[in-house]
């Protein structure tokens, strides 16, 4: 594997690429992730849109952020949540857009 700049990776951010792809190994993650591609969320707006407890949304945010994927500001008592940037949504709508292609590269 390369990075941007043609380069075969170093084993620090290798394994900083496979930490960071292991986050992402969570479909409930996922699904956070796709709420918060259309807008920034509540918790509780999180909880009803994935199907999920609040405290089980709590956790997997806390995950998210610290693997820098989102972001919060909290306006008076309320925290809202967002991805925290265009690469955030670019992979998560890359990686939505590759599996809606066909297996075999052709329509069907």
């Amino acid at each position: 594997m390369t990075d941007h700049s043609g380069k075969i990776l170093n084993q620090v951010k290798a394994q900083r690429m496979a930490e960071f792809f292991g986050v992402l190994g969570d479909a409930n993650r996922w699904r956070i992730l796709s709420a918060l591609a259309t807008g920034e969320m509540r918790v509780g707006e999180l909880a009803a849109a994935v199907e999920m407890s609040e405290s089980a949304v709590s956790h997997q945010l806390r995950t998210l952020r610290t693997a820098r994927l989102v972001s919060y500001r909290k306006e008076g008592r309320n925290v809202i949540y967002r991805l925290k940037d265009h690469h955030i949504l670019n992979l998560y709508r890359d990686a939505s857009e590759h599996l809606d292609e066909p297996e075999d590269g052709h329509t069907h």
